[in-house]
């Protein structure tokens, strides 16, 4: 039998473009998949970021000492009891 040469028939061609169809299918759906993952990311990050921008910083050292002199500067004019005053500077150090 004499072998034909020359271009595949349609057969070969309609073959071939439905595999490169599937296959660009399979990367469409890959995207698609990927596209809730990154949204998710993309918010978590949104989230901590809104967080640490509305945390207050912590009170630094010398703010805590100068409460606490304000404190004792109360108790001793005889505005806090000696219970208060603990129970202030306990919230202060805290």
């Amino acid at each position: 039998m004499p072998r034909r040469r020359g271009r595949p028939g349609l057969m070969g061609v309609s073959r071939h473009g439905q595999q490169k169809a599937a296959a660009q299918q399979q990367s469409a759906a890959a995207q698609q998949q990927a596209m809730p993952d990154q949204a998710a990311a993309q918010a978590a990050a949104q989230v901590q970021a809104q967080q640490a921008a509305a945390a207050p910083p912590p009170p630094s050292t010398e703010d805590k000492v100068t409460k606490i002199k304000q404190l004792g500067e109360l108790k001793d004019a005889g505005l806090l009891t000696e219970e208060e005053f603990a129970a202030e500077k306990a919230k202060i150090l805290a």
